[in-house]
């Protein structure tokens, strides 16, 4: 859900951003446009784990993924029934700004809540491979959502404001993240049980979650948490984020586009459980620093020869390769956010942990504007992917390995 949500502005929308704009938006503009509703639904995750972090560690994580799914299916569902700028002028796109701060909070209060429920339930010698198979959902709800967003193109055909795809087609793909949004709120309304580690937690065991988040021991893992955190927000925008809205512009089609994130994405979800279970076995903090190396390696140089090569047949290739190392860092970010945190604030810890560090990197549309004054506007995604390539290796160098420590003894 989380990642399907994400994906649906740079994908879903950027082909039918003209319904929300004015008529005379030059490329670069509609670009910044479309980075700022990414911006809004990026800026409503850590508001999210703010206000739903101690709800899961106060009320339950089973209550608060309720909470917070209900009012995720609820944005989702009036966000599919929204009008373009001919109707409503510079609101409309307002509107979607603001519907998608509400999905992001919401959201964030989801995977605050669900993850550590479902990692409290695994045996310490399986959450490396249990935390990666809970993040296929990411290359998965990427690849569903292109598969998608392909077919309706199809059906809808991409042009103007006036096209079917501005005006009904990108509905479809949103109208299906409500649908997800609601089944998600039933079935665990129907069938998930409480944490039982949180369950046997004594309840007076220390105060505001947030206040003993952000003292003592807490305040060290979270600093280390924030660098790797930092690292995954700035190596996924450096790729999958800026994909479709960068090499539109350098006139690749759509259809070559959503083919580069369909293969990539695939990809990624057979190789996470390899990484998670590579985790589990020479530790967190070696493979993170491992995929830090990967992407400078790989992922940089894919990208920056996918640019050179934009018009050829390598295109699709290099592209592919340039965008799987950026995605295999959330095979291992669950189960290592996980670890860092005791019972009493891992919800907190690892909402706050994983979404905060999201804030900075969300705004690489404004970064790469700045970084064409000073290099070729074209290359400036490869500075961005390095960057948090090099804030991964530092975070793993820092980080501490319990992957042999049960949660509820953290």
């Amino acid at each position: 859900m989380d990642m399907y949500d994400i994906y649906l502005p740079v994908i879903v929308l950027a082909p039918a951003m003209v319904y929300f704009m004015p008529p005379e938006t030059s490329g670069v503009d509609a670009a910044v446009f479309l980075t700022l509703i990414y911006v809004a639904s990026i800026v409503g995750r850590p508001l999210g784990s703010l206000i739903f972090g101690p709800l899961g560690d106060t009320l339950g994580r089973r209550k608060t993924t309720l909470i917070a799914a209900g009012g995720s299916s609820v944005a989702t569902g009036l966000m599919t029934f929204l009008p373009g700028y001919t109707t409503l002028g510079i609101w409309a796109l307002v509107a979607l700004l603001v519907l998608r701060l509400f999905d992001g909070i919401f959201l964030g209060g989801e995977y605050t809540a669900a993850n550590p429920l479902a990692m409290e339930y695994t045996r310490k010698e399986r959450r490396g491979v249990a935390g990666s198979l809970i993040n296929t959902g990411y290359p998965l709800a990427l690849a569903t959502i292109t598969v998608v967003t392909i077919i309706t193109m199809r059906f809808f055909p991409v042009g103007d404001a006036a096209s079917a795809y501005a005006v009904w087609g990108w509905r479809i793909p949103f109208f299906i993240g409500f649908v997800l949004c609601t089944s998600l709120f039933f079935y665990y309304l129907l069938a998930v049980p409480e944490s039982e580690i949180w369950t046997k937690m004594p309840k007076n065991s220390g105060g505001n979650p947030l206040k003993i988040l952000f003292s003592g021991s807490n305040i060290k893992s979270f600093g280390v948490a924030f660098v790797v955190g930092t690292g995954a927000w700035l190596t996924l925008n450096g790729s999958v984020g800026m994909f479709a809205g960068h090499f539109r512009r350098l006139e690749v089609s759509d259809g070559t586009i959503n083919t580069v994130i369909l293969v990539a994405a695939l990809s990624g979800a057979l190789l996470f459980p390899l990484v998670g279970a590579a985790g589990q076995r020479f530790g967190r903090r070696q493979v993170i620093m491992a995929i830090g190396v990967l992407i400078l390696l790989f992922g940089s140089v894919g990208m920056a020869l996918a640019v050179r090569f934009v018009e050829t047949n390598m295109f699709v290739v290099l592209a592919v390769i340039g965008l799987i190392p950026g995605l295999l860092i959330w095979a291992m970010i669950t189960a290592f956010l996980m670890e860092l945190f005791p019972t009493n604030v891992r919800a907190s810890g690892y909402g706050v942990a994983y979404s905060l560090p999201s804030i900075i990197p969300a705004l690489y549309g404004y970064y790469m504007v700045w970084l064409g004054n000073v290099m070729d506007y074209d290359y400036t995604p490869i500075v961005i992917g390095s960057l948090g390539a090099i804030c991964l290796i530092i975070g793993g160098y820092i980080a501490k390995d319990v992957r042999h420590v049960d949660l509820e003894h953290i």
